[in-house]
């Protein structure tokens, strides 16, 4: 498998590369229409917005990155009641990103190559299922990246990544305090266990936030990736 489909800005002559992952039961499009107005702010910088390989097994007309059915068939993930019993759920999910990373780490390494870029220059971010993807990937590269943004995501599957992870890039987690898909208690437990590994993180709680991407959150995004340097904390 690997990812045959994208959506790609361009601007000015690239000296950073910015991949953005879409989510579950989403697309590429969904996501270049969500961040729009802030590509323009991305100057000197290539955008790219891989499209997920793999047709939603809930929405035929969306992408997903791993099958989360496969591994939580009743989504129990959302409804358990502790962060604890949540995280032993994303962790019986190590094999989906085992085989999204698959894919998605090649094309990595071919867009660097492309624009003759290296990991020091590469920004990882995303949304959701995408945003756990980014977070694996980023701490999986064999060579750190410039940092990864996470939109709503958790440290998933932690486990496995605290005994395998190769890199510790700086991380910006963003998260609405009102998200009801992916629980506002990831917010500070992934800060934790990324510190735990010795990352430099800054998390951004939303105030009333739902499970979405907001104005604040990509203006703390933009501020990193065009300044190389994190937010303040804001939890």
């Amino acid at each position: 498998m690997e990812i045959t489909e994208e959506i790609a800005h361009i601007q000015g002559m690239p000296k950073k590369l910015v991949v953005f992952l879409h989510g579950y039961i989403d697309c590429a499009q969904g996501i270049e229409k969500t961040i729009s107005d802030y590509i323009p702010r991305l100057h000197d910088c290539a955008l790219h917005i891989p499209q997920a390989p793999i047709i939603c097994e809930i929405h035929e007309k969306r992408r997903q990155w791993y099958s989360m059915h496969r591994f939580d068939p009743d989504d129990a993930r959302k409804y358990v009641p502790t962060m604890r019993e949540c995280a032993s759920i994303y962790n019986k999910m190590t094999l989906g990103f085992e085989e999204s990373f698959e894919y998605l780490n090649p094309y990595l390494d071919n867009l660097l190559q492309e624009y003759q870029l290296e990991d020091k220059d590469l920004y990882l971010c995303g949304f959701s299922q995408g945003a756990m993807l980014a977070i694996y990937t980023a701490l999986m590269r064999e060579k750190e990246i410039a940092g990864c943004v996470s939109f709503s995501g958790i440290m998933a599957p932690y486990k496995y990544l605290e005994q395998h992870a190769k890199s510790t890039p700086p991380f910006l987690l963003i998260h609405g305090d009102a998200d009801n898909l992916v629980r506002f208690a990831a917010l500070k437990f992934t800060k934790q266990k990324l510190e735990k590994l010795g990352a430099e993180v800054s998390t951004v709680a939303i105030k009333d936030g739902l499970h979405q991407i907001t104005s604040e959150g990509l203006e703390k995004a933009t501020y990193f990736i065009t300044t190389g340097k994190l937010p303040a904390d804001e939890d």
